[in-house]
Protein backbone atom coordinates (compact mmCIF):
# COMPACT_ATOMS: atom_id res chain seq x y z
CA UNK A 1 0.00 0.00 0.00
CA UNK A 2 1.66 3.49 -0.75
CA UNK A 3 -0.54 6.79 -1.47
CA UNK A 4 0.01 10.65 -1.09
CA UNK A 5 -2.65 12.93 0.46
CA UNK A 6 -3.10 16.03 1.62
CA UNK A 7 -2.11 16.42 5.25
CA UNK A 8 -5.28 19.03 5.65
CA UNK A 9 -7.43 16.24 4.15
CA UNK A 10 -5.35 13.63 6.57
CA UNK A 11 -6.18 15.58 9.47
CA UNK A 12 -9.71 16.34 9.32
CA UNK A 13 -10.52 12.40 8.02
CA UNK A 14 -8.10 11.27 11.39
CA UNK A 15 -10.05 13.96 13.82
CA UNK A 16 -13.25 12.32 12.97
CA UNK A 17 -11.75 8.30 13.29
CA UNK A 18 -9.82 8.70 16.33
CA UNK A 19 -12.70 10.34 18.33
CA UNK A 20 -13.98 7.03 18.04
CA UNK A 21 -11.37 5.61 19.53
CA UNK A 22 -11.12 4.65 23.70
CA UNK A 23 -8.01 5.98 24.76
CA UNK A 24 -7.58 2.74 26.64
CA UNK A 25 -8.37 -0.94 25.21
CA UNK A 26 -8.38 -4.55 26.57
CA UNK A 27 -8.05 -5.39 22.74
CA UNK A 28 -5.06 -3.92 21.03
CA UNK A 29 -6.42 -3.66 17.60
CA UNK A 30 -9.35 -1.80 18.64
CA UNK A 31 -6.63 1.31 19.25
CA UNK A 32 -6.05 0.95 15.67
CA UNK A 33 -7.85 2.97 12.82
CA UNK A 34 -7.86 0.42 9.71
CA UNK A 35 -6.50 1.93 6.08
CA UNK A 36 -7.41 0.89 2.84
CA UNK A 37 -6.01 1.89 -0.20
CA UNK A 38 -8.39 1.04 -3.34
CA UNK A 39 -7.80 2.55 -6.62
CA UNK A 40 -10.11 5.50 -7.01
CA UNK A 41 -9.40 6.64 -2.97
CA UNK A 42 -8.71 5.86 0.56
CA UNK A 43 -10.87 4.07 3.11
CA UNK A 44 -10.70 4.55 7.07
CA UNK A 45 -12.23 2.84 9.68
CA UNK A 46 -12.68 2.86 13.61
CA UNK A 47 -14.65 0.92 16.36
CA UNK A 48 -15.48 0.65 19.81
CA UNK A 49 -17.44 -2.23 19.48
CA UNK A 50 -20.54 -0.37 19.93
CA UNK A 51 -19.94 2.40 17.66
CA UNK A 52 -18.17 2.50 13.79
CA UNK A 53 -17.35 5.05 11.70
CA UNK A 54 -16.00 4.94 8.29
CA UNK A 55 -14.39 7.63 6.03
CA UNK A 56 -13.66 8.04 2.41
CA UNK A 57 -10.71 10.26 1.35
CA UNK A 58 -8.79 12.02 -1.48
CA UNK A 59 -5.61 10.63 -2.30
CA UNK A 60 -2.86 9.74 -4.97
CA UNK A 61 -2.56 6.06 -4.67
CA UNK A 62 0.66 4.09 -6.00
CA UNK A 63 -0.39 1.03 -4.41
CA UNK A 64 -3.30 -0.25 -3.19
CA UNK A 65 -3.56 -2.52 0.03
CA UNK A 66 -4.63 -2.58 4.05
CA UNK A 67 -3.59 -2.49 7.40
CA UNK A 68 -4.40 -0.97 11.17
CA UNK A 69 -2.58 1.56 13.13
CA UNK A 70 -2.13 3.50 16.10
CA UNK A 71 -5.06 6.03 15.87
CA UNK A 72 -4.24 8.63 18.24
CA UNK A 73 -0.73 8.56 17.10
CA UNK A 74 -0.96 8.43 13.97
CA UNK A 75 -3.53 12.00 14.53
CA UNK A 76 -1.12 13.51 16.69
CA UNK A 77 1.91 12.89 14.23
CA UNK A 78 -0.09 14.63 11.26
CA UNK A 79 -1.39 17.60 13.11
CA UNK A 80 2.15 18.45 13.70
CA UNK A 81 3.30 17.93 9.90
CA UNK A 82 3.17 21.99 8.39
CA UNK A 83 0.46 23.05 7.06
CA UNK A 84 -0.39 22.56 3.14
CA UNK A 85 2.05 19.82 3.19
CA UNK A 86 1.48 16.23 1.42
CA UNK A 87 1.97 13.30 3.56
CA UNK A 88 2.74 10.36 1.95
CA UNK A 89 2.03 6.80 3.68
CA UNK A 90 3.94 3.48 2.66
CA UNK A 91 3.02 -0.35 4.10
CA UNK A 92 5.03 -2.43 4.61
CA UNK A 93 8.35 -0.53 4.78
CA UNK A 94 11.82 -2.80 5.03
CA UNK A 95 10.64 -3.38 8.29
CA UNK A 96 6.85 -4.62 7.97
CA UNK A 97 5.54 -1.32 9.40
CA UNK A 98 3.74 1.64 8.02
CA UNK A 99 5.48 4.74 7.13
CA UNK A 100 4.62 8.66 7.25
CA UNK A 101 6.82 10.56 5.59
CA UNK A 102 6.13 14.59 4.74
CA UNK A 103 9.08 16.95 3.80
CA UNK A 104 11.87 15.98 6.00
CA UNK A 105 9.69 14.38 8.90
CA UNK A 106 9.34 10.15 8.64
CA UNK A 107 7.43 8.00 11.14
CA UNK A 108 7.53 4.06 11.44
CA UNK A 109 4.47 2.70 13.37
CA UNK A 110 3.52 -0.98 13.92
CA UNK A 111 0.66 -2.45 12.76
CA UNK A 112 -1.67 -5.21 13.13
CA UNK A 113 -3.54 -7.12 10.37
CA UNK A 114 -6.95 -6.40 8.67
CA UNK A 115 -8.06 -10.07 9.76
CA UNK A 116 -8.57 -8.93 13.14
CA UNK A 117 -10.02 -5.83 12.64
CA UNK A 118 -13.82 -5.89 13.38
CA UNK A 119 -16.74 -4.75 11.71
CA UNK A 120 -20.40 -4.00 13.41
CA UNK A 121 -21.89 -2.16 10.53
CA UNK A 122 -22.94 -4.31 7.34
CA UNK A 123 -26.71 -4.96 8.24
CA UNK A 124 -29.37 -3.68 6.62
CA UNK A 125 -31.63 -1.30 8.19
CA UNK A 126 -35.18 -1.46 7.09
CA UNK A 127 -36.40 2.39 8.63
CA UNK A 128 -34.84 4.72 6.75
CA UNK A 129 -35.12 8.88 6.17
CA UNK A 130 -33.58 11.96 5.04
CA UNK A 131 -33.27 14.81 7.48
CA UNK A 132 -31.97 18.07 6.57
CA UNK A 133 -28.99 18.63 8.60
CA UNK A 134 -29.44 21.61 10.63
CA UNK A 135 -32.87 20.22 11.60
CA UNK A 136 -30.55 17.39 13.10
CA UNK A 137 -28.00 19.53 14.59
CA UNK A 138 -31.15 21.76 16.33
CA UNK A 139 -32.93 18.50 17.89
CA UNK A 140 -29.31 17.29 19.30
CA UNK A 141 -28.47 20.21 20.65
CA UNK A 142 -31.85 21.50 22.42
CA UNK A 143 -32.42 17.82 23.78
CA UNK A 144 -28.21 16.62 24.47
CA UNK A 145 -27.42 18.59 27.27
CA UNK A 146 -30.10 17.01 29.65
CA UNK A 147 -28.72 13.34 28.75
CA UNK A 148 -28.04 11.60 32.09
CA UNK A 149 -24.12 10.75 32.95
CA UNK A 150 -25.51 7.87 35.96
CA UNK A 151 -24.76 4.42 34.83
CA UNK A 152 -26.69 2.95 36.77
CA UNK A 153 -30.17 3.98 34.76
CA UNK A 154 -28.32 3.13 31.39
CA UNK A 155 -31.99 3.73 29.64
CA UNK A 156 -31.37 6.94 30.21
CA UNK A 157 -27.49 7.11 28.89
CA UNK A 158 -28.71 8.59 25.49
CA UNK A 159 -31.10 10.84 23.41
CA UNK A 160 -35.03 8.96 22.55
CA UNK A 161 -36.26 9.44 19.23
CA UNK A 162 -40.13 8.50 18.29
CA UNK A 163 -42.60 9.24 15.76
CA UNK A 164 -45.63 10.70 17.42
CA UNK A 165 -49.24 11.90 16.01
CA UNK A 166 -49.80 15.53 17.62
CA UNK A 167 -54.06 16.38 16.62
CA UNK A 168 -53.81 15.79 12.93
CA UNK A 169 -50.20 16.45 12.32
CA UNK A 170 -47.36 13.67 12.61
CA UNK A 171 -43.63 14.76 14.09
CA UNK A 172 -40.46 13.09 14.67
CA UNK A 173 -39.98 13.75 18.82
CA UNK A 174 -36.42 13.77 20.41
CA UNK A 175 -36.36 13.68 24.84
CA UNK A 176 -33.68 13.62 26.86
CA UNK A 177 -33.81 13.30 30.77
CA UNK A 178 -31.47 12.43 34.02
CA UNK A 179 -34.31 12.55 36.40
CA UNK A 180 -33.70 16.30 37.08
CA UNK A 181 -34.45 18.04 33.87
CA UNK A 182 -36.17 16.96 30.77
CA UNK A 183 -36.06 18.51 26.87
CA UNK A 184 -38.84 17.06 25.05
CA UNK A 185 -38.42 18.75 21.24
CA UNK A 186 -40.61 18.09 18.18
CA UNK A 187 -39.71 18.77 14.43
CA UNK A 188 -41.32 17.52 11.26
CA UNK A 189 -41.81 13.91 10.69
CA UNK A 190 -39.36 12.61 7.34
CA UNK A 191 -41.06 10.13 4.87
CA UNK A 192 -40.26 7.11 6.06
CA UNK A 193 -40.09 7.16 9.55
CA UNK A 194 -43.59 6.64 10.06
CA UNK A 195 -42.79 3.09 12.06
CA UNK A 196 -40.22 4.64 14.33
CA UNK A 197 -41.84 3.31 17.14
CA UNK A 198 -39.05 4.40 19.61
CA UNK A 199 -34.84 4.04 19.90
CA UNK A 200 -32.33 4.91 22.55
CA UNK A 201 -29.38 6.64 20.26
CA UNK A 202 -26.20 6.44 23.19
CA UNK A 203 -24.71 9.34 24.43
CA UNK A 204 -21.36 8.79 22.37
CA UNK A 205 -23.04 8.57 19.62
CA UNK A 206 -25.14 11.29 19.51
CA UNK A 207 -21.71 13.59 20.33
CA UNK A 208 -20.03 12.04 17.60
CA UNK A 209 -22.87 12.93 14.78
CA UNK A 210 -23.31 16.33 16.66
CA UNK A 211 -19.49 16.81 15.58
CA UNK A 212 -19.62 15.59 11.60
CA UNK A 213 -22.60 17.53 10.79
CA UNK A 214 -20.41 20.97 12.21
CA UNK A 215 -17.91 19.58 10.36
CA UNK A 216 -20.18 18.28 6.56
CA UNK A 217 -20.94 20.42 3.93
CA UNK A 218 -24.06 18.42 3.18
CA UNK A 219 -27.41 19.54 3.37
CA UNK A 220 -29.32 16.18 4.45
CA UNK A 221 -27.81 13.56 6.49
CA UNK A 222 -29.55 9.98 6.01
CA UNK A 223 -30.72 8.27 8.61
CA UNK A 224 -31.63 4.22 8.87
CA UNK A 225 -32.56 2.51 11.89
CA UNK A 226 -33.44 -1.37 12.87
CA UNK A 227 -34.42 -2.55 16.31
CA UNK A 228 -30.92 -2.77 17.78
CA UNK A 229 -28.73 -0.09 15.50
CA UNK A 230 -28.69 3.14 14.23
CA UNK A 231 -26.75 4.31 10.85
CA UNK A 232 -26.20 8.16 9.48
CA UNK A 233 -24.85 9.20 6.31
CA UNK A 234 -23.14 11.96 5.35
CA UNK A 235 -21.55 11.73 1.84
CA UNK A 236 -18.28 10.42 2.21
CA UNK A 237 -18.97 9.92 6.44
CA UNK A 238 -20.70 6.73 7.52
CA UNK A 239 -21.46 6.41 11.67
CA UNK A 240 -22.95 3.37 12.75
CA UNK A 241 -24.22 2.17 16.30
CA UNK A 242 -25.79 0.08 18.30
CA UNK A 243 -28.45 1.39 20.02
CA UNK A 244 -29.06 1.43 23.79
CA UNK A 245 -31.37 -2.02 24.82
CA UNK A 246 -33.67 -0.76 27.50
CA UNK A 247 -37.36 0.26 28.10
CA UNK A 248 -37.41 4.34 28.38
CA UNK A 249 -39.70 5.54 30.41
CA UNK A 250 -43.24 7.49 30.31
CA UNK A 251 -41.64 10.79 29.79
CA UNK A 252 -45.07 12.41 29.23
CA UNK A 253 -46.47 11.61 32.38
CA UNK A 254 -43.58 13.57 34.41
CA UNK A 255 -44.50 16.78 32.37
CA UNK A 256 -46.95 19.06 34.27
CA UNK A 257 -50.26 19.80 32.72
CA UNK A 258 -51.83 22.21 35.53
CA UNK A 259 -49.02 24.51 36.20
CA UNK A 260 -51.04 27.90 36.57
CA UNK A 261 -49.04 30.32 37.89
CA UNK A 262 -46.78 32.15 35.07
CA UNK A 263 -43.46 34.07 35.32
CA UNK A 264 -42.57 35.59 32.33
CA UNK A 265 -38.68 36.89 31.61
CA UNK A 266 -36.83 38.32 28.91
CA UNK A 267 -34.24 35.64 28.11
CA UNK A 268 -30.78 37.29 28.16
CA UNK A 269 -31.69 39.55 31.62
CA UNK A 270 -32.56 36.21 33.50
CA UNK A 271 -29.48 34.19 31.82
CA UNK A 272 -26.93 36.85 32.68
CA UNK A 273 -28.51 37.52 36.48
CA UNK A 274 -28.47 34.10 36.98
CA UNK A 275 -24.79 33.60 35.91
CA UNK A 276 -23.88 36.81 37.98
CA UNK A 277 -25.62 35.74 41.06
CA UNK A 278 -23.98 31.78 40.70
CA UNK A 279 -20.40 33.21 41.13
CA UNK A 280 -21.32 33.02 45.16
CA UNK A 281 -23.75 29.85 44.26
CA UNK A 282 -20.55 27.80 42.37
CA UNK A 283 -20.02 25.45 45.52
CA UNK A 284 -23.88 24.52 46.64
CA UNK A 285 -25.34 24.97 42.28
CA UNK A 286 -28.24 26.28 44.42
CA UNK A 287 -30.15 29.47 43.54
CA UNK A 288 -33.76 31.02 44.39
CA UNK A 289 -36.64 32.37 42.20
CA UNK A 290 -38.29 34.83 43.92
CA UNK A 291 -41.47 36.06 42.50
CA UNK A 292 -43.16 39.49 42.95
CA UNK A 293 -45.71 42.10 41.13
CA UNK A 294 -43.71 42.16 37.97
CA UNK A 295 -40.37 41.41 38.86
CA UNK A 296 -38.11 38.44 40.16
CA UNK A 297 -35.71 38.06 42.22
CA UNK A 298 -32.96 35.73 41.94
CA UNK A 299 -30.84 35.18 45.45
CA UNK A 300 -28.68 32.89 46.86
CA UNK A 301 -26.50 32.65 49.67
CA UNK A 302 -23.49 30.60 51.04
CA UNK A 303 -22.72 30.16 55.02
CA UNK A 304 -18.89 30.62 53.84
CA UNK A 305 -18.75 32.90 50.87
CA UNK A 306 -21.25 35.15 51.46
CA UNK A 307 -24.84 35.68 49.48
CA UNK A 308 -26.17 37.71 46.29
CA UNK A 309 -29.00 38.96 44.61
CA UNK A 310 -30.58 40.62 41.66
CA UNK A 311 -34.28 41.70 40.22
CA UNK A 312 -35.15 41.62 37.00
CA UNK A 313 -38.42 42.79 35.27
CA UNK A 314 -41.07 39.99 34.36
CA UNK A 315 -44.53 39.99 33.55
CA UNK A 316 -46.07 37.82 36.79
CA UNK A 317 -49.91 38.76 38.55
CA UNK A 318 -49.78 35.94 40.79
CA UNK A 319 -49.03 34.89 44.28
CA UNK A 320 -46.12 35.38 45.82
CA UNK A 321 -43.51 32.43 45.38
CA UNK A 322 -40.02 31.23 45.52
CA UNK A 323 -38.23 28.30 44.14
CA UNK A 324 -35.49 26.48 44.45
CA UNK A 325 -32.93 25.40 41.28
CA UNK A 326 -29.75 24.31 40.28
CA UNK A 327 -28.37 27.29 38.17
CA UNK A 328 -26.53 25.34 35.57
CA UNK A 329 -29.99 23.39 35.13
CA UNK A 330 -31.05 26.59 34.52
CA UNK A 331 -28.55 28.13 32.32
CA UNK A 332 -28.45 25.03 30.21
CA UNK A 333 -32.09 25.47 29.59
CA UNK A 334 -31.51 29.18 28.80
CA UNK A 335 -28.81 28.13 26.21
CA UNK A 336 -31.54 27.03 23.92
CA UNK A 337 -34.06 28.94 24.06
CA UNK A 338 -34.33 30.65 20.28
CA UNK A 339 -36.56 33.79 21.31
CA UNK A 340 -36.97 36.81 23.44
CA UNK A 341 -38.84 35.79 26.13
CA UNK A 342 -39.26 32.50 28.21
CA UNK A 343 -41.65 31.52 30.28
CA UNK A 344 -42.09 29.24 33.10
CA UNK A 345 -44.92 27.68 34.63
CA UNK A 346 -45.44 26.17 38.40
CA UNK A 347 -47.83 25.68 40.70
CA UNK A 348 -45.19 25.94 44.26
CA UNK A 349 -42.13 25.76 45.26
CA UNK A 350 -41.43 22.17 45.42
CA UNK A 351 -43.34 21.01 42.18
CA UNK A 352 -41.49 20.77 38.47
CA UNK A 353 -41.25 23.74 36.76
CA UNK A 354 -42.29 23.90 32.96
CA UNK A 355 -40.34 26.16 30.81
CA UNK A 356 -41.28 27.62 27.11
CA UNK A 357 -39.49 29.23 24.32
CA UNK A 358 -42.63 32.03 23.95
CA UNK A 359 -41.54 31.95 20.34
CA UNK A 360 -41.19 28.24 19.83
CA UNK A 361 -43.70 25.96 20.73
CA UNK A 362 -42.18 22.33 19.29
CA UNK A 363 -39.54 22.47 22.49
CA UNK A 364 -40.67 22.10 26.16
CA UNK A 365 -38.61 21.74 29.17
CA UNK A 366 -39.11 20.31 32.62
CA UNK A 367 -36.93 21.26 35.76
CA UNK A 368 -37.17 19.93 38.91
CA UNK A 369 -36.89 22.08 42.22
CA UNK A 370 -33.86 21.89 44.58
CA UNK A 371 -34.48 22.00 48.53
CA UNK A 372 -32.61 25.74 49.16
Amino acid sequence: MKFTIERATLLKTLSHVQSIVEKRNTIPVLSNVRIEATEADINFKATDMDTEITEIADAKVSQTGATTAPAHMLYDIVRKLSDGSDVEITFPDDKGQLTIASGRSKFSLSTIGVEDFPVISGDKLPINFVMPKDELKDVIDRTQFAVSTEETRYYLNGVYMHAKKEGEAKVLRVVATDGHRLACVESPLPQGAENLSGVIIPRKTVTEIRKLLDDSSVENVTVSMSDNKVRFTLEDVTLTSKLIDGTYPDYERVIPTDNDKNLELKVKELASAVDRVSVVAERTRAIKVVTGPNKATIITSSPDLGSASEEIEAKYDNDVLEIGYNFRYLLDILNEVKGDTVRISFTDGTSPSVIHDTSDSSAIYVLMPMRV
